[in-house]
C-alpha cells in the first residue's frame, strides 16, 4: 500500500515530517485553527490552508485505501488475485487507475457479451484474439448448436465478448482518458424553437471550446442550459486517431486477415459503444468536480470577505429596512444589539413626521449610526435620511440585506424574538450587521447570503463543508466574547459544537458572567480537550487575569508568567507595555515542545491583546443624482461597492437597484487572472459606465485608470 504521508508530501510539495505531524494531531482530535495557531512547533508553521489541504487529501487517500482492500479482497475471493495485479493495485494512487484495474472482476449487468457467453462462445472469442486462425468460418462453424443460429452468429457473439474486453483494458482506457481530458471540445447550441425562451444562454449558442481551456463558470453555465433543456450539448475528440491506437494495441501484426478484421470490427463497436460513453461520464465528472471546486473556492472567498467586513464596534444603532409605499421599519439597537424599540416610518407620504420621528428617536436613545438596507427604494430613503437634521452626529451606512429575510423567518430568529413580527426581525439583522457582521450573519445558512456562483448547481455536501469551515476559520480567527456570543457563534470556535455553546449560554444564564477561562470547565461537557482546543479563541473582558482576554492559550501562561517575573513585574504590568517587552530574549524560553513561532505570537499578543484583525467601518457615498438605472448614461464615472465577485468578473453597486459588471476583461490596465487578486467584497471602487442595456437592465462597468 502506498505510504500516505509521503504521497501528501509529495502532492502538496511539502515536509513528510510536518505532514506526519500533522496528521496525528488530527487524529488526535485537534482542529485546524488550533493546529495552525498553537501548535506551529510541529507543523513547520504551516497555514490553515495547507493544513487543510493535508486533512483533505488525508481522507481521500484513506477511502483509496479502504477501497484498495475491498477490491483485492474480492479477486482473491474470485480466485483471480495474481502477484502481479496485487502489486499494480497497492502501488496505484490515483482512483481511475484503480477502478480500471478492477473492472474486469467487477460484478456485471445482463450484457450482450454475457449473453454471448451463455452461449459458449467465449473460446471462439480468444480463438479471434489470438488471431491465428487462417479458416475463421471453419472455427467458428464448430460453435453452431442449438442456441447459435449460424457462422455469422457465433462470430457477432465472439465479437461482442471482444468488445468487452476492449473497453476493460486499463491501459486503452487509461489513454483514451487522457486523450478526452487534454484535447476534447465541447460544442453548445440552442435548440430550435427556444431561442426566446434561452434568451439567458444566447451567449453560448454555437460555442465550440476545448475543455482544457472551458473556465468554471461556463461548464456550470453550460450544463445548467443542459439540464433546463434550452441547451444541446456534445463532447468530441479526434476519434480516427483513437480508434488507430486501439487497433494498435489490439490488432496483431502478422494476423490472419478474417480474425484481424473482426477485431478491427470489435474495437470499433467497444470504442463507440462502451469505452466513449464509459469514459465521457468518467470525464465530466472530472470536469465537474473541478468546476464545482472553483466555484466552491469563489464562494468560500466571497464570504471570508463577507463576514471579515468591518465592525462598527460597541456603538447604539438604528436600523432602517426600507419600503417608501410600504412604509420603512426602523429599529433602535443598543451597543450589544439589544432591541430597544421599533417603529415604522413614511417617508413619501408623511415626510415632515418621519423626519421628526428619526430625529426623536436618534436623540432619545444615544444613536451613533443609522444602518441601512440596500434593498428596494434605498436610495429614495438613504436620500431622505441625510437631509433629517439630527439632535446628534451620526453616521449613515448602507449595508446588504442579503439573507435577512432568510433570517427573519428562521427557527433562531423566533428564539430571539417570540413576539415580533418577520418585520422587525429584519431590520434588527440589518442593524446587527454593522455592529458586527460576523457575529450577525453566522445565524444565517451561508448559502442564503447571495455571495455565490451556480451554487445551486455545484456538489451540495462540499459547498456546506466549505462553506462551514470558511465560518469556522473566520470565527476563530477574530475570537469571541464568551460572555456576549450567542449560541451560534460559539459553536463554530475550535472544539465546542452546538451542543457545548448550548451548554455553555444556558450556564451563563443561571450563574451569570464569566470571570475566567477556568471557570469554563464547570459547564458540562466541558472537558479537558474541548477546553484545550477552545480557550485560546475565547475572551473575556475584565478578567481576573488580563490574559484571558487575549490570544494568549492557558497553556502558555506560565511562559508569560516567567517572562514578567524576570523583568521584575507583574503579569498585569507587562501586558500592553511594548517597552518592557521589547526587552523580552526570547531565546530564554525556548524548550523542546515551545518554539520561537510560538513566543513570537506571544509577544506579538501582549503588546495588542485580543486585537480585532478585521478593518474599520468607512464612510461612503453614492452619486445623489443616481438613483435609478434610467439616470445612468454612458461615460458616467461612479462611486461603487463590489457585492458579488465570480470567476468572470465583479458586479458593483452603484446606487440603483440593478448592479453592474466590471467583467475580468475591465478590472485594470494588465491581464488579470483572478477577479480576487484585484478586488474583495465590499469593496469601495470607482467605476466608469461603458453600456446599459435598458430593456435587459444590465449596466456594463469598466474600473481601468479609475483606482
Amino acid at each position: 500500500m502506498i505510504d500516505i504521508p509521503a504521497e501528501i508530501a509529495r502532492r502538496l510539495d511539502l515536509n513528510q515530517r510536518n505532514v506526519e505531524s500533522t496528521i496525528t494531531l488530527l487524529d488526535e482530535g485537534c482542529t485546524i485553527p488550533f493546529i495552525s495557531r498553537y501548535r506551529k512547533e510541529c507543523t513547520g508553521s504551516l497555514n490553515e490552508v495547507q493544513i487543510r489541504d493535508i486533512e483533505t487529501l488525508y481522507h481521500q487517500l484513506q477511502e483509496l485505501q479502504k477501497r484498495k482492500e475491498y477490491i483485492l479482497d474480492t479477486i482473491e475471493k474470485a480466485g483471480a488475485l495474481t502477484p502481479e495485479l496485487r502489486q499494480k493495485i497497492e502501488d496505484t494512487a490515483e482512483s481511475s487507475v484503480l477502478e480500471d484495474l478492477y473492472l474486469p472482476f467487477r460484478p456485471k449487468r445482463r450484457t450482450r457479451a454475457t449473453v454471448a457467453r451463455e452461449k459458449g462462445l467465449e473460446p471462439l472469442a480468444k480463438i479471434i484474439m489470438a488471431q491465428n486462425a487462417r479458416d475463421l468460418n471453419a472455427s467458428a462453424r464448430k460453435f453452431v448448436n442449438d442456441k447459435v443460429d449460424s457462422i455469422d452468429d457465433a462470430i457477432a457473439g465472439a465479437s461482442d465478448i471482444i468488445a468487452e474486453w476492449v473497453s476493460e483494458h486499463a491501459k486503452a482506457r487509461g489513454w483514451v482518458r487522457r486523450k478526452m481530458e487534454r484535447t476534447a471540445t465541447m460544442t453548445a447550441k440552442i435548440p430550435k424553437g427556444k431561442e426566446a425562451e434561452a434568451d439567458n444562454y444566447r451567449n453560448y449558442d454555437n460555442f465550440h471550446k476545448p475543455m482544457s481551456r472551458c473556465s468554471s463558470h461556463q461548464y456550470l453555465a453550460l450544463k445548467r442550459g443542459e439540464r433546463e433543456g434550452l441547451l444541446k450539448l456534445s463532447v468530441d475528440i479526434n476519434d480516427d486517431e483513437a480508434l488507430d491506437y486501439l487497433n494498435n494495441i489490439f490488432v496483431r501484426k502478422g494476423a490472419a486477415p478474417e480474425c484481424a478484421e473482426v477485431v478491427k470490427g470489435a474495437v470499433a463497436d467497444s470504442y463507440k459503444r462502451l469505452m466513449l460513453p464509459s469514459i465521457e461520464n468518467e470525464v465530466e465528472a472530472i470536469w465537474k468536480e473541478k468546476a464545482d471546486a472553483e466555484a466552491i473556492s469563489l464562494f468560500a472567498d466571497n464570504l471570508r470577505q463577507l463576514l471579515m467586513a468591518p465592525p462598527l464596534g460597541h456603538k447604539r444603532v438604528m436600523a432602517v429596512d426600507p419600503g417608501f409605499r410600504t412604509g420603512c421599519k426602523i429599529v433602535c439597537l443598543d451597543q450589544q444589539g439589544n432591541l430597544l424599540c421599533h417603529d415604522v416610518i413614511y417617508p413619501q407620504r408623511e415626510r415632515v413626521s418621519s423626519s421628526l420621528k428619526v430625529a426623536k428617536l436618534v436623540g432619545d436613545y444615544l444613536i451613533d449610526a443609522i444602518a441601512l438596507g440596500n434593498g428596494t427604494a434605498s436610495r429614495e430613503t438613504e436620500q431622505f435620511l441625510h437631509v433629517i437634521h439630527y439632535p446628534r452626529e451620526v453616521q449613515i451606512i448602507v449595508v446588504s440585506e442579503s439573507g435577512a429575510s432568510v433570517y427573519s423567518a428562521s427557527d433562531v430568529a423566533r428564539e430571539e424574538f417570540p413576539d415580533k413580527d418577520v418585520t422587525v426581525r429584519g431590520a434588527v439583522s440589518i442593524g446587527r450587521r454593522l455592529i458586527d457582521p460576523l457575529a450577525e450573519l453566522v445565524k444565517i445558512d451561508p448559502k442564503s447570503i447571495g455571495v455565490g456562483q451556480y451554487q445551486h448547481d455545484v456538489d451540495q455536501g462540499a459547498l456546506k463543508d466549505s462553506l462551514d469551515y470558511t465560518v469556522m476559520s473566520c470565527v476563530n480567527q477574530v475570537g469571541v466574547n464568551v460572555n456576549t456570543a450567542s449560541r451560534q457563534l460559539l459553536a463554530y470556535i475550535s472544539g465546542i459544537g452546538p451542543m457545548l455553546a448550548s451548554n455553555i449560554v444556558t450556564y451563563r444564564a443561571e450563574k451569570g458572567d464569566f470571570h475566567s477561562r477556568r471557570e469554563l470547565m464547570r459547564v458540562p461537557r466541558m472537558g479537558d480537550k474541548a477546553f484545550q482546543q477552545s480557550a485560546g479563541f475565547l475572551r473575556i473582558p475584565g478578567a481576573e487575569s488580563p490574559l484571558d482576554n487575549s490570544a494568549v492559550h492557558p497553556e502558555s501562561y506560565p511562559i508569560v508568567a516567567a517572562m514578567a517575573k524576570d523583568l521584575g513585574v507583574g503579569v498585569a504590568q507587562l501586558v500592553n507595555n511594548a517597552e518592557l517587552i521589547d526587552k523580552i530574549d526570547l531565546q530564554r524560553y525556548v524548550t523542546d515542545t515551545v518554539g520561537l513561532p510560538t513566543l513570537t505570537d506571544i509577544v506579538e499578543e501582549l503588546k495588542r491583546p485580543g486585537r480585532d484583525p478585521r478593518e474599520q467601518v468607512e464612510e461612503f457615498g453614492f452619486d445623489p443624482n443616481v438613483t435609478t438605472i434610467d439616470d445612468i448614461k454612458e461615460g458616467m464615472e461612479l462611486n461603487g461597492i463590489v457585492n458579488n465577485i465570480t470567476a468572470f468578473g465583479a458586479f458593483v453597486d452603484v446606487g440603483v437597484h440593478e448592479s453592474g459588471l466590471v467583467h475580468i476583461s475591465q478590472m485594470a490596465e494588465r491581464r488579470v487572472n483572478r477577479p480576487q487578486d484585484v478586488v474583495k467584497l465590499n469593496q469601495k471602487v470607482r467605476v466608469r459606465v461603458l453600456e446599459v442595456d435598458y430593456y435587459r437592465k444590465r449596466i456594463s462597468l469598466t474600473m481601468k485608470g479609475l483606482n
